[in-house]
């Protein structure tokens, strides 16, 4: 992979980022066409986001769970059709930068407050993790019993997003990544994915809903002063980053809590459109 180009931003953003309030009892995202909510209670709180483009060393997965590589694409991110021939490019870029064996695509998600339509979300804007543990592994297994029916098994998974924004630099609203190696394991909660035709109102949104407890879950995150954000200004097309969801190998950075920010330093900002893609890293068993 080539070098990343050094940015000319500024050291590090003094920004908010809204964080689960410990009071918060039932957390649930609704996703619908073109919107979402959450009902977790949150509360933004003071961070400095610093530049990781004039880090000491690079970031790496091992030690804090998300990377920035090239990998230059002529997809149309914009059309659904164009976006289909993109999976493969994934796994190639995935294999790269971690030497798996077998890359199962989940799918892409567009994310643009410009263009309307369904699917297409705008930024996420608190710190979350897009699955908790147990949806980790559910979804690895059932992913990779689908695409291998009958195979050997695996020793490791990585569940991820390679996330990649197509809107000139610098971006309004850029993306942040906090070091594995500063999160506490009781740092988090789970918080429900529900999806819907259209977002509930009222007391709707905390009714009981049954099987709840296997649903698809994120982990959203407590603040904690320690915490520790960077980001990656002036992001151009051929850039990506990995974001680890979820590793089975608890030895190394096994996830990243993540986050849009909206970064008002930059008044030659434009409006950010990204798009990502999530899906499972697998590890074949030794032999």
């Amino acid at each position: 992979m080539a070098t990343i180009a050094r940015s000319k931003a500024p050291a590090a953003v003094e920004t908010t980022i809204d964080y689960l309030l410990p009071t918060s009892r039932i957390n649930r995202r609704f996703w619908a066409p073109g919107a979402e909510l959450n009902t977790g209670e949150y509360k933004p709180y003071p961070v400095t986001i610093r530049n990781a483009r004039l880090a000491p060393r690079p970031f790496t997965l091992d030690e804090h769970g998300f990377c920035i590589a090239r990998h230059r694409t002529d997809i149309d991110f914009r059309d659904p059709e164009a976006a289909k021939a993109y999976p493969p490019q994934v796994a190639e870029v995935v294999k790269t930068l971690t030497g798996c064996d077998l890359v199962v695509p989940m799918g892409g998600q567009l994310r643009s407050p410009v263009i309307s339509g369904p699917g297409i979300q705008p930024p996420a804007a608190e710190a979350h993790v897009d699955f908790n543990t147990s949806t980790a592994h559910k979804i690895a297994k059932g992913i990779y019993d689908k695409a291998v029916p009958g195979g050997p098994g695996f020793d490791r998974f990585i569940a991820f997003s390679l996330w990649r924004t197509f809107s000139d630099p610098p971006q309004d609203w850029p993306l942040a990544l906090c070091d594995y190696q500063s999160v506490l394991g009781e740092d988090g909660a789970s918080n429900v994915k529900v999806d819907v035709d259209e977002i509930p109102t009222g007391d709707a949104l905390f009714a009981p809903i049954e099987g709840e407890e296997e649903m698809t879950a994120a982990t959203v995150f407590y603040h904690n002063p320690a915490h520790a954000w960077w980001y990656f200004p002036d992001m151009t097309a051929d850039e990506v980053i990995f974001i680890k969801f979820h590793d089975s190998d608890h030895s190394r950075a096994w996830r990243a809590p993540h986050t849009a920010f909206h970064d008002t330093s930059r008044p030659d900002a434009h409006v950010r459109e990204s798009y990502e893609f999530r899906a499972i890293a697998y590890f074949s068993k030794p032999a």
